[in-house]
């Protein structure tokens, strides 16, 4: 086990008694981290990513004798894109800790973190800190930034969730800014799914310095159909069958909620996912909007009479979705109803099916998703996606079909974007003043920045000093002063507020909080402001499958209070939609040219016809059925389908 050498004996006693054997992504991982250069471990999900960066970690620390030692101060920081899976991770090394009999002390510092917690750490630093993007720049932009002095490792988990985004870029820079404020430079380590360039993943890891590149992606096996269950999608009143007559004949008693009318596919779809929920022991129903996982959840329990699903989004409070996922994890209930919210690494256990209701608008999100389902290296992933309509069917036949040869979209880093510079140059300068020169370096040691010119960098701080390009933007204040003759910036009075107050790249969408009414106020989730100007006192609305009675609205929050049982109106999220990759795009065109102009295709057993090649791919019999007409009526038509 030569993987395991670097490790000290207790460390690897600890490692054989509770694992049989490293994975690919540990086996490859762990002599990269401890020859201690950069490190990018990019491997599919449950590849036991995490656990190789952590106990590389811990080890050290243990080694070094810091535990509990308040000198040594805050060493190990994990910086990951999603509160959720900050918490799951914090509970993840309780194991470890504990079997090491480890002294370590491990914290989680994020929005939710209670002012109480936040000062305890500032008085006794813990040894490891589990922290969001923005949690980082609020910490490098505040007094707490002295307990950052000390790091030497920073794992950066869920990289490709982040490295294509403006929020990636922000990230970038404050590392940067965490490097130069630390006492030494501090080992980078990169935790990511299946990426592509992989080298240009790394640069955004490392800051173009060199890395090790750990490629422990292997393929994992999937167990994938496109499904429809109408024999038409143009004729849904006439031919959802059974199920679509049981509604309308009303012998569920639920007729009125669901929607039954002759162009919905919805109640062929609903008895389809109860059905194959209640064949399997846990599933996760991932779907693209709030509003579709709220409708869904409630649908499906009024499908089964029993509370079978639970709804899952960024939209409910911590509190509600660490429940949620607890009740799926100890089989309380066998389905949760996820937005992306679920998508990130959490280790949601024993799933067994993942569905996919629409597209997944991407390659790469869509085996992110499936990857929930045997969640263990080597397990086999099950996923079933249910398009809505034909031109999602025709999407996702070629995401399924891109999904098994592992086409995934190659990521785009954004370069430089200026509001985000802007941001960061005003929190910079917040405390001190800095040389325009030294603040150039330090900018274009992020990668996404590299290639920054000093004009570039000079225009945004003419722009911040009030050198407006326009009289129309005279009533802004400027936010740093520039000594153009000493080359220095500075921040006016009130910057450091300013930058903590309007951190990140995450848009405020003005949402309204939703808490129980009475002493103890506890937060449900929130609501759009627009909904809410909808709402009324004594409605009664469903968030997470929970039913609520609206008490009062005021000028920011909604009061409420349980309402078990009693039905309730869905709520609604503006600005939701997702978007596709170009990539993807192309191959859409190119699938949809290449089965039209191939009537019969060449199969291993002679000539088969559309349809069976299609099933053979991976649709289900009616959904192969469907898209060949539907392209085929297309062609008639107009002589061309959209290419």
């Amino acid at each position: 086990m030569a993987a395991l050498d670097s490790f000290t004996p207790p460390t690897r006693a600890w490692f054989e008694r509770n694992f049989a054997a490293p994975t690919p992504a540990q086996e490859q991982g762990w002599p990269a981290i401890a020859a201690g250069g950069h490190v990018l471990i990019q491997a599919p999900t449950g590849s036991g990513k995490t656990l190789a960066a952590f106990l590389s970690a811990i080890d050290r620390l243990t080694m070094t004798g810091s535990a509990g030692d308040n000198a040594a101060g805050l060493r190990v920081l994990y910086v990951s894109p999603l509160k959720a899976l900050n918490y799951d991770v914090e509970r993840n090394l309780r194991g470890p800790l504990a079997g090491l009999r480890s002294e370590l002390r491990v914290a989680v510092r994020t929005g939710d973190t209670p002012q109480k917690e936040r000062a305890a750490m500032l008085r006794e630093p813990p040894d490891i800190l589990i922290t969001t993007p923005e949690s980082l720049f609020l910490l490098l932009t505040s007094r707490a930034r002295e307990l950052l002095r000390s790091v030497d490792t920073r794992i950066l988990d869920e990289v490709h969730a982040v490295a294509g985004t403006k929020r990636g870029a922000h990230l970038a820079l404050s590392v940067e800014r965490l490097e130069a404020l630390a006492t030494r430079p501090f080992q980078r380590i990169g935790l990511s799914a299946t990426q592509r360039p992989l080298e240009e993943i790394g640069k955004f890891v490392s800051g173009g310095r060199p890395i090790e590149l750990v490629d422990a992606g292997v393929a994992k096996e999937l167990d994938l159909e496109v499904v429809v269950p109408v024999e038409d999608l143009r004729e849904l009143g006439t031919n959802a069958g059974l199920d679509q007559r049981h509604y309308e004949s009303g012998d569920s008693g639920i007729t009125a909620g669901l929607e039954t009318g002759n162009r919905s596919i919805w109640p062929s779809i609903y008895p389809a996912i109860a059905e194959l929920v209640r064949a399997h022991r846990s599933t996760i129903v991932f779907v693209n909007n709030r509003r579709l996982a709220e409708r869904l959840a409630l649908r499906l329990n009024e499908v089964a009479e029993e509370e079978i699903a639970l709804a899952h989004h960024g939209s409910l409070a911590r509190e509600q979705r660490t429940q949620i996922e607890e009740d799926l994890k100890a089989g309380r209930i066998p389905c949760l109803v996820a937005t992306s919210s679920l998508e990130l690494g959490i280790d949601m256990g024993a799933v067994d099916l993942v569905i996919q209701v629409e597209s997944p608008k991407s390659v790469a999100r869509g085996l992110q998703r499936i990857g929930r389902a045997g969640h263990s290296l080597g397990e086999v992933s099950r996923g079933r996606i249910f398009p809505k309509f034909r031109a999602d069917l025709l999407e996702s036949a070629v995401v399924a079909q891109r999904m098994r040869e592992g086409l995934i979209e190659e990521t785009q880093i954004p370069r430089n974007p200026l509001d985000v510079l802007a941001q960061q140059v005003v929190a910079i300068c917040a405390d001190e003043e800095i040389e325009v020169a030294e603040l150039h370096l330090l900018v274009r040691r992020a990668h996404p920045f590299a290639d920054l010119s000093r004009a570039q960098l000079e225009n945004v701080l003419d722009m911040l000093a009030g050198r407006y390009p326009s009289d129309e933007f005279a009533e802004l204040r400027p936010r740093i002063v520039w000594d153009r003759t000493a080359g220095v910036i500075r921040g006016r009075q009130g910057a450091r507020r300013l930058a903590v107050t309007n951190a990140g790249t995450i848009p405020d969408r003005g949402l309204f909080g939703v808490f129980i009414a009475g002493e103890s106020g506890g937060r449900v989730g929130e609501l759009d402001e627009e909904m809410v100007y909808e709402a009324r006192a004594g409605q009664v609305i469903m968030l997470g499958a929970s039913s609520w009675r609206i008490e009062e609205i005021t000028r920011d929050r909604v009061l409420v209070s349980p309402a078990p049982g009693v039905p309730g109106a869905v709520p609604f999220w503006k600005g939701e939609g997702v978007g596709r990759p170009y990539e993807l795009g192309a191959a859409i065109g190119a699938f949809s040219r290449f089965l039209v102009s191939k009537p019969v295709q060449t199969g291993p057993t002679g000539q088969i016809g559309q349809t069976d090649w299609l099933e053979q791919i991976g649709l289900s019999r009616f959904a192969a059925q469907n898209l060949v007409t539907f392209l085929g009526e297309q062609q008639r038509a107009t002589g061309v389908v959209p290419s």
